[in-house]
């Protein structure tokens, strides 16, 4: 490309970005859903937790569905002002009883509910959640109506395939984890470090 051209354009873009961050004055807490097929909505928004805790502001996780430890909980979980609470009982085809996994995502909601009351709590990671809402296992507009009555500059991270749209249209922040390629669809097993 010529140096010029190149000059151009790049001082175009940095005018759009100029003018797009000096309008951007709002704040707020963010209602942020990662959902989709892929791999990497946890991840994220795990990320998104260390962040928090590196600012020295307090974080807590809810994970529903999930039964075991996690390598995120053993090192995210040991910092200062970090709850967390492991809520289910495995994976749904295993666990085989729909009464009992509405009985176990309520106990986890109640956990949940207690931490969006919370005004100290800067983000709460509601891990697993989305799937938990597509199976009807919890009231989507009662979770609605907690999330919409949250302190006003907490943040919430909502995980799991399957985000039903009143979540996805209530959210600020919907990001779609797209399948391209797995090494599972190849034979290959969950490995430590990569899906756990």
């Amino acid at each position: 490309m010529d140096p010029e051209i190149h000059a151009q354009r790049s001082k175009r873009i940095q005018e759009i970005q100029r003018r797009k961050l000096s309008q951007a004055k709002g704040a707020k807490g963010l209602l942020i859903v990662n959902t989709g097929p892929g791999k990497g909505k946890t991840s994220a928004a795990m990320g998104m937790g260390l962040r928090i805790a590196g600012h020295g502001k307090r974080l807590a996780v809810v994970q529903f569905i999930k039964s075991r430890a996690s390598a995120e909980r053993a090192v995210l979980g040991a910092l200062p002002g970090v709850e967390w609470q492991v809520i289910g009982d495995g994976f749904t085809w295993d666990t085989q009883d729909l009464e009992a996994d509405k009985a176990t995502a309520r106990r986890g909601w109640d956990q949940a509910r207690k931490h969006l009351s919370d005004p100290d709590v800067a983000m709460v990671i509601l891990d697993e959640l989305c799937i938990v809402l597509a199976k009807d296992y919890l009231p989507l507009e009662d979770v609605l109506g907690d999330l919409r009555d949250r302190p006003p500059f907490q943040h919430v991270v909502v995980t799991g395939r399957g985000a039903p749209e009143g979540l996805v249209e209530a959210a600020d922040m919907v990001n779609e984890m797209r399948a391209v390629k797995h090494p599972f669809q190849a034979g290959i097993a969950a490995q430590a470090g990569i899906e756990y």
